[in-house]
């Protein structure tokens, strides 16, 4: 290749990174924006037992998107699953501020399911940043795609207050204001992917002319039945699961533990912004980690972090501290983006053309679905046993990925294709 065709690549390639980082902060920012209020919106609607459904649906929305979107792009491309995927969460985010001040349950339920294939699109964007780059840089570079989710959701929870405003100044219930933001930023993250993204890696079997062969793709259960005879790609699709559950189980619950001990939504909405701030601001320097130390080496690391959150946490639930909710919240978003990171990084390395995208949607969606079980029973698990069962069960979800990765640790080092 000539230099100036090494530097028109080395510019489409900064271009198509670029566009990914500006979606992944829109798509952050509309997440973030919503999820906040989420569990506060399903208790004014209806009760305490319930509030954690409301994020089960959100993420059980994420699960069902998450093996048609890496369907869509192994047929067409990236920009074509991204695009139909954000759009479909604006949808969703107009449909649940329409229902919630109708007060319709069910149908604010079917708008949260449609708002979650948001964040399906803001998980896939880190496997489009990976795509065709070299081995020795891929974690680092999937990780500055995740690292624009930083500012976008932090500044998404910041946003509360004024959503709640603006909804109410519109005159549709002021618990479901933050989700005219999320819309906004979904239909913006649309226009920018399908507009500007272009050029999808080979390694898709795509591009957005099609130009080029595109591989024949297994199915979703096929590539699962691939990793299930591969203990490494086993490992990264339980590691998804187990981290996201045990962060999701602790998360979602943190708001109704604070506002039952008398802490203001300011403070809620502070605190997810610190949490969410951890489990986004320092990927770059654990995709670095990552490329330098190996996936499994960092994924052990992630592991023992969310332990140590969940540690925590427990000793957040017998008080009304702030400051050590707080932490627990920081400790445990580090162990979520080491781990999932990490996991990534190893679906990622997958050489079989047939079997990686499929398979990542796969995990994605194993990921989701855990998380979606896990935020239905973290209500009835805070009932039962207040924000101390909560963590205890968050630790016991961590113990399937603990064991494969203790046998992986004993083995000589075996690729994940």
């Amino acid at each position: 290749m000539t230099g100036s065709g090494r530097a028109a690549g080395g510019r489409a390639e900064r271009r198509r990174i670029g566009v990914l980082v500006l979606g992944n902060l829109l798509g952050g920012v509309g997440v973030a924006s919503g999820i906040t209020v989420t569990t506060l919106l399903v208790e004014r609607l209806g009760a305490v037992e319930l509030a954690g459904l409301g994020q089960a649906v959100g993420v059980l929305g994420s699960a069902l998107a998450a093996v048609p979107l890496a369907r869509l792009a192994a047929r067409r491309g990236r920009r074509w699953s991204l695009g139909v995927g954000y759009a479909i969460a604006a949808l969703g985010a107009a449909l649940v501020v329409a229902a919630a001040t109708a007060g319709h349950l069910a149908l604010v339920m079917a708008g949260f399911c449609l708002f979650g294939v948001a964040s399906a699109c803001n998980l896939q964007t880190r496997y489009a940043a990976a795509d065709g780059v070299a081995p020795e840089v891929r974690a680092r570079t999937m990780a500055v795609v995740v690292w624009a989710t930083t500012v976008g959701s932090v500044a998404g929870p910041n946003l509360t207050a004024l959503g709640r405003t603006a909804g109410e100044s519109v005159g549709v219930l002021g618990l479901s204001g933050p989700y005219l933001l999320s819309g906004t930023a979904f239909a913006g993250a649309c226009a920018l992917i399908a507009l500007l993204h272009r050029g999808d890696d080979v390694r898709t079997g795509t591009g957005d002319k099609g130009v080029g062969p595109r591989p024949a793709t297994v199915g979703a259960l096929a590539a699962l039945r691939w990793a299930a005879r591969r203990p490494t790609a086993l490992f990264a699709v339980v590691l998804l699961a187990t981290a996201h559950s045990t962060m999701i189980m602790v998360m979602v619950m943190t708001p109704l533990h604070m506002q039952h001990h008398g802490m203001s939504l300011r403070i809620v909405g502070v605190v997810i912004s610190v949490h969410i701030a951890a489990m986004y601001g320092l990927s770059p320097l654990f995709g670095r980690l990552t490329d330098r130390w190996g996936p499994l080496r960092t994924a052990l690391l992630g592991i023992g972090v969310l332990w140590a959150a969940v540690t925590l946490g427990y000793a957040a639930a017998s008080g009304n501290s702030e400051a050590l909710t707080a932490t627990a919240l920081v400790v445990l978003g580090l162990g979520w983006s080491l781990s999932t990171l990490s996991a990534s990084a190893l679906l990622a390395s997958v050489d079989d053309d047939q079997v990686r995208v499929p398979l990542q949607g796969a995990a994605d969606a194993g990921m989701s679905y855990a998380g979606a079980a896990v935020a239905a029973l973290a209500g009835p698990v805070l009932a039962a046993g207040g924000f101390s069962a909560v963590n205890l069960v968050g630790a016991a979800l961590l113990l399937p990925a603990l064991a494969l990765a203790v046998t992986l640790a004993r083995r000589p080092a075996v690729p994940a294709s």
